[in-house]
């Protein structure tokens, strides 16, 4: 008994409209690395080059640009909040340290930009 409980529930679970989920582009890992980035960016750049560019808008552009579904955006920002509250819990202030981390930000950013580009591109 206990097992023909068993099976008509799974083929009852079996018949439910299952919910469908995206596949995620190839350069995915990059994307939210990117974001990361972008939102280290946003926190460090102000303490070290006041008045420079706002990493958040370059953001919510590349993020119009590759139209995300629903998830992928969330992830997308989620990783941007990562980022930005990664580096405010270390810095107040800009100390060397901070330029460095903010100048090699820059440079990683850069390649992994150019690397998506270069690979996933039309």
């Amino acid at each position: 008994m206990r097992a023909t409980l068993l099976v008509l529930l799974l083929l009852a679970t079996a018949l439910l409209p299952q919910r469908v989920l995206a596949v995620d582009p190839p350069y995915e890992p990059q994307m939210e690395r990117l974001a990361e980035i972008l939102g280290s960016l946003y926190f460090l750049n102000p303490l070290c080059k006041p008045g420079g560019t706002d990493w958040r808008a370059q953001l919510s552009d590349l993020v119009r640009l590759d139209q995300p579904d629903e998830d992928r955006q969330q992830r997308l920002y989620g990783a941007f909040n990562n980022g930005f509250t990664a580096y405010s819990r270390l810095y107040r202030t800009c100390t060397p340290s901070a330029s460095e981390a903010l100048a090699r930000l820059l440079i990683e950013a850069e390649a992994t930009a150019r690397d998506i580009h270069a690979r996933y591109a039309e």
